[in-house]
C-alpha cells in the first residue's frame, strides 16, 4: 500500500517550499495538481523531475477520488499540490483525505506555506486565540455568518477576492462598527506585498480609492470584553 502526501506550495515567492517537499515531489509515483500549468511552473523552477501528473480540483474530485484511492491501495505514493498554500485549507483536499483515512491509508501533511498565519501575525492583533473563517458564503449566507460573529472576541481571519474586498469591508463595518480595528494583507510573499492596518472605516476609504489586485486576507480584531 502507498500513502498520500499533502504538499504545501508557495503562496507567492517560489522559494517558499521545503527541501523535504522537493524531495517527495521527485519520489512519488503521481502528483495531483489543482492546475497542472501552475504546478508545472513550480516543478520546472525547482528542477523537479516527476513520473506523472494529473488534475485534481473542485470540479472533478468527486469523480476521480475512488480511482486515486485504488491507485494508492495498489502501492502508488501520491502527492497532492494546490495552486498556492496547504491542500485542504480553502482548497481541494478534504475529500481525498477523508477517503484515504476511511481505507486505512497513511496521510502525511508536510508543514509549509499558508496565507492565514503571516496575515495574522502581521496584523498585530492577539494570536493566542483566533478563528479562521476562510471564504465567506455568497449572498444571504454571508450576512448570516457575519451576524453569528458579532459577539466573537477572538481575532477573525477571512479570505476574500479583490473584487469583493470593499463590499465585504463595508458589511463588516455595518455589523461590527466602523471603528473596529482590522488589517488587510495582499500579495503575501510577493514583490508588491502590502499589509494595511486601520479601522474598518479607514480601510474602506483606502481601498475604495485604488485598484486592488492579488489574493486577500482580512484580519479583524475580536469584540472587546465588556
Amino acid at each position: 500500500m502507498g500513502q498520500l502526501y499533502l504538499i504545501p506550495s508557495p503562496i507567492g515567492n517560489l522559494e517558499d517550499i521545503t527541501l523535504r517537499a522537493i524531495r517527495i515531489l521527485k519520489e512519488v509515483d503521481l502528483i495531483l495538481a489543482e492546475d497542472k500549468r501552475t504546478t508545472g511552473f513550480l516543478l520546472k523552477h525547482h528542477n523537479i523531475q516527476y513520473k506523472k501528473m494529473s488534475a485534481y480540483h473542485m470540479h472533478n474530485e468527486h469523480a476521480t477520488v475512488s480511482e486515486i484511492v485504488n491507485q494508492i491501495l495498489a502501492g502508488d505514493n501520491v502527492a497532492l499540490v494546490t495552486d498556492a498554500g496547504t491542500p485542504g485549507i480553502s482548497d481541494p483536499g478534504f475529500l481525498i483525505v477523508q477517503e484515504c483515512i476511511r481505507h486505512g491509508i497513511v496521510v502525511e501533511c508536510l508543514p509549509g506555506a499558508t496565507a492565514l498565519i503571516p496575515a495574522l501575525v502581521n496584523s498585530g492583533f492577539p494570536t493566542d486565540r483566533f478563528c479562521f473563517e476562510g471564504f465567506l458564503p455568497a449572498k444571504k449566507g454571508k450576512q448570516t455568518r457575519l451576524l453569528q460573529l458579532q459577539e466573537e472576541t477572538r481575532t477573525m481571519i477571512f479570505y476574500e477576492s479583490p473584487y469583493r474586498l470593499v463590499k465585504t469591508l463595508q458589511q463588516l463595518s455595518d455589523l461590527f462598527e466602523p471603528e473596529r480595528k482590522a488589517s488587510v494583507s495582499r500579495e503575501l510573499s510577493k514583490f508588491f506585498e502590502e499589509n494595511k492596518r486601520g479601522t474598518l472605516a479607514e480601510l474602506i476609504e483606502y481601498f475604495s480609492a485604488k485598484t486592488v489586485k492579488g489574493e486577500i486576507v482580512i484580519v479583524v480584531a475580536g469584540k472587546e470584553d465588556e
